[in-house]
């Protein structure tokens, strides 16, 4: 991948001695050469994590640095390290004061960096990155983000924390409550920025940095840059360098190894299409999208009597029941995750081969993030988009925006010789999963936690007491006159 540095601004971030000597490009090969602290290159490699991405290989020698950072590329190209690592080398611990890098004065239980994301599955994903990344220094990293109880969070911060990640509602409400305190962040990163312009919560986020120490390091990472989060980046960033990661491929903005393939399909039919699309050869955990809550429950309740392990993420989901389906999925105990759009930015799980949009997105980008769940880290996947009738001129533009050469899907049913012939689906295969192949232990043998969750959705059922029956007086017969 060849990667664009541009700046914002006429004169260049000053360099510090220790990264004008990583400006060496392609030499690059491991995180140990990029300069980050042993401790937190021993974590990586722990769990295999030893070379670096485009992004995070650019991203690395700037941030380090200390100057503001604007990064810019495909969903599930790595931008979580890219601004994690300079996250975990901005914060003091202790383990830095027993190493003689930090002054013991240097220490506090107050939040040293925020990381601001959109979704609540976003920040159980970064927040899972930075502990794994931190987990030899000992870093103290805590999610912040709403449906769960207050107290729990409330004490972690009385306790004491290094890193914050969390939504902007909920960072709100415990900063105005005076139980958080941001005046001790030394560096700030808004994580899919152009997410939170969709969702509305850019003035929530203006709100948060104006509680923030003017001097601080500020990251914005996204894998779109409309003119709202430019705007946003000249009003808070002193002189960012803007770091675009782009493919040698060619200039489409889809993942080159994601196999695109787009249906015209009937709405009555599409149950039976998917049945047979999840029983394809070599087909892996799975995501199916739908536009509406509704729709997400019925299709999992129907691949679930069909023989599927299937699971749904929703928002009339309690995030109980949410953390219950992503945690089964990661797992392998369901291979079918059923969601809306909540969980198209987020959900960063190994081995998902196959995306399946069972109802056309919105726009370009909800379509761009949706099938960005597959082909991650390098890897190949195959997005399967089946578009109703209705939703033809939709995909038109979405089809137009993309530059892609699917204008007119073909016409495309369960009993299709060319889908099964696409997706090599055995010739003979049904709408339901034979017994022998129903392998998985199912949504159920995950637990579901009890979060405390505000709101009274999800919540656990509670036992009715035992009916005490009552003696009462014998009834006196009704009299009626004819």
């Amino acid at each position: 991948m060849a990667v664009v540095p541009r700046l914002y601004g006429t004169v260049r971030p000053p360099c510090s001695p220790r990264s004008a000597s990583h400006r060496r490009g392609s030499t690059l090969t491991t995180f140990r050469d990029l300069g980050i602290l042993t401790e937190t290159a021993e974590a990586l490699e722990a769990v295999g994590i030893t070379s670096p991405f485009p992004i995070q290989e650019m991203t690395l020698p700037v941030a380090l640095s200390g100057s503001d950072v604007i990064g810019q590329a495909k969903t599930g190209t790595g931008k979580t390290l890219g601004f994690g690592l300079p996250l975990l080398e901005r914060v003091t611990v202790p383990a830095d004061v027993e190493a003689g890098r930090a002054r013991p004065d240097q220490l506090t239980d107050a939040p040293q960096a925020l990381v601001v994301v959109p979704t609540r599955e976003l920040c159980q994903q970064v927040t899972n990155d930075l502990q794994t990344a931190g987990k030899v220094r000992n870093v103290r990293v805590l999610a912040i983000y709403g449906g769960r109880a207050y107290e729990p969070q409330v004490e972690a911060l009385k306790k004491g924390v290094d890193i914050i990640v969390g939504t902007p509602g909920r960072l709100l409400d415990l900063a105005g409550q005076k139980k958080l305190n941001l005046g001790h962040v030394r560096a700030l990163v808004l994580d899919e920025a152009d997410e939170m312009l969709d969702l509305g919560f850019l003035p929530d986020v203006e709100r948060i940095m104006s509680m923030l120490p003017a001097k601080r390091q500020t990251m914005l990472f996204s894998a779109t840059m409309p003119g709202a989060v430019i705007g946003l980046a000249r009003r808070y960033m002193s002189q960012p360098t803007h770091i675009r990661a782009t493919s040698p491929d060619g200039e489409g903005q889809t993942v080159a190894n994601i196999t695109q393939h787009i249906f015209r399909a009937h709405s009555m039919d599409k149950p039976e299409l998917v049945s047979r699309i999840l029983q394809a050869d070599g087909r892996g955990l799975s995501m199916i999208f739908c536009r509406t809550k509704r729709t997400a429950a019925d299709i999992a309740e129907q691949l679930a009597t069909r023989g599927f392990a299937s699971g749904a993420v929703h928002g009339d989901l309690g995030q109980g029941a949410r953390e219950q389906a992503l945690r089964a999925f990661r797992n392998g105990k369901v291979d079918v995750l059923v969601c809306t759009d909540v969980a198209a930015r987020g959900i960063d799980v190994d081995d998902v081969t196959h995306v399946i949009n069972y109802q056309s997105p919105e726009d370009e980008k909800t379509y761009l993030h949706r099938i960005g769940r597959t082909g991650r880290a390098g890897k190949s996947g195959t997005a399967i988009t089946l578009v109703d009738w209705d939703d033809i001129p939709r995909w038109k533009l979405i089809n137009k925006a993309l530059d892609l050469p699917f204008d007119e899907p073909e016409e495309t049913y369960s009993t299709s010789a060319h889908l099964y012939e696409l997706l090599g689906i055995p010739t003979g295969t049904k709408g339901v999963l034979p017994r022998a192949e129903r392998t998985r232990a199912g949504l159920g043998a995950e637990a579901v936690e009890d979060l405390g969750e505000t709101g009274g959705r999800g919540r656990k059922a509670s036992v009715p007491a035992p009916a005490v029956k009552e003696e009462r007086a014998p009834r006196t017969p009704r009299q009626r006159r004819r």
